[in-house]
């Protein structure tokens, strides 16, 4: 027996995918509401209006 034979790879790589998808279906409840959500604009920003009494006479 070889120490890194290709089927140490091999059940590495099954054991990653496996890992990844009990993580994926952990956390697949939370991602419905973030997905999912329509993109909304943001409101337009309303600068303020110059006071009179900052207003330069000339």
């Amino acid at each position: 027996m070889r120490l890194f034979a290709t089927d140490l790879y091999r059940n590495f790589a099954i054991g990653f995918v496996g890992g990844a998808l009990l993580v994926a279906g952990a956390n697949a409840d939370s991602w419905g509401s973030k997905l999912s959500s329509p993109a909304q604009a943001a409101e337009t920003l309303k600068a303020p209006a110059p006071s009179a009494e900052f207003v330069i006479a000339r």
